[in-house]
């Protein structure tokens, strides 16, 4: 017998509550995702540059107790201008990354377009060439420190075969601008072209077929189908590796371990901006100095990855016409 429902049986109240409840949630649960990494990021990213600003605008210098709070505004980079030593750091810093950085990305998408033949162990060879980014960078600095050796280097050795006299990687500042980029280069070639793989794996496999029977070779396919497709990936990586070779630290600090480690050399020969800017800091104890350094190192990242950004929005509308 079905149930009646009398004129005083009171209503279910409506769920307005839940309802806004759960809207507020869809709203709200993005941002609290991602606030880990921002609360993260403020504490250990944001808050140490915009100290290192304020510290720039400080004469502090730790042997000269109570200049904690000595301002100076602009004169510690208007000291950075007529700085020869920071011209110098500038030189190298820009040298070791072009030459390290151009053949790197080079073999990385030769490498790459390589494995992304079907042989056999491909699996492998793919695990193997990220080796050597996952090792120490101490350790592969060391080894090569060994391997370019002026009496017992097995880069010279080699370069005897043909003649060549041997050659002392540290003292001359191209032939150490060579040693640092060959280590970068090993270091950073084989995840550069894991990530080149990754792109190509994502390009349809019609269009090869389709220049396959147009009579394209394979060194046509690359150039016409491949490196259009990963122009974006490209243009991710020269700008991560563009970033990778102006903060350079390690590999020339170790390469001169035999010196003073911060001046570069005994002539600063090798020594980039990151050097300079812990030499300041922890060799000369000029904290408003070497942070001034750092800033100016920032700032010129910032424009050099703005004119990447602009090269490849040019690029991409030279192409669109």
């Amino acid at each position: 017998m079905a149930a009646t429902v009398s004129a005083d049986t009171p209503l279910r109240p409506a769920r307005a509550p839940a309802a806004r409840w759960s809207r507020i949630e869809r709203r709200t649960s993005p941002y609290l995702y991602v606030a880990p990494f921002f609360l993260v990021f403020a504490v250990f990213g944001l808050f140490p540059m915009l100290y290192t600003g304020y510290v720039s605008m400080t004469g502090w210098r730790a042997d000269r107790p109570g200049t904690e709070s000595s301002w100076v505004g602009l004169e510690n980079y208007r000291r950075l201008l007529d700085d020869p030593f920071f011209w110098n750091a500038l030189k190298n810093t820009l040298g070791i990354g072009v030459l390290s950085t151009v053949p790197q990305l080079l073999f990385a998408l030769g490498l790459a377009h390589l494995l992304n033949y079907r042989i056999r162990g491909r699996t492998f060879f793919r695990l193997g060439v990220l080796l050597p980014n996952v090792t120490s960078v101490a350790a592969v600095t060391l080894i090569f420190v060994q391997l370019f050796g002026r009496d017992f280097g097995l880069v010279n050795w080699a370069l005897g075969l043909f003649g060549v006299d041997r050659i002392d990687w540290q003292a001359g500042t191209l032939s150490s601008w060579t040693a640092i980029s060959a280590i970068v280069t090993w270091r950073w070639t084989g995840y550069n072209a894991l990530i080149y793989l990754a792109a190509m794996q994502s390009v349809p496999f019609e269009l090869y077929e389709a220049a396959a029977i147009d009579g394209a070779s394979r060194w046509r396919q690359f150039r016409s189908i491949t490196i259009p497709m990963l122009r974006p990936t490209i243009l991710f990586t020269v700008i991560v590796s563009t970033i990778g070779a102006l903060q350079l630290f390690g590999e020339p600090m170790l390469f001169g371990q035999q010196q003073d480690p911060t001046t570069g050399g005994s002539q600063h020969q090798f020594q980039t901006l990151a050097l300079y800017s812990y030499n300041q800091f922890w060799g000369r104890f000029k904290y408003g100095y070497g942070a001034a350094v750092s800033w100016a190192m920032f700032l010129l990242i910032v424009v050099v990855v703005a004119a990447n950004l602009l090269a490849a929005r040019r690029m991409k509308g030279a192409d669109a016409s």
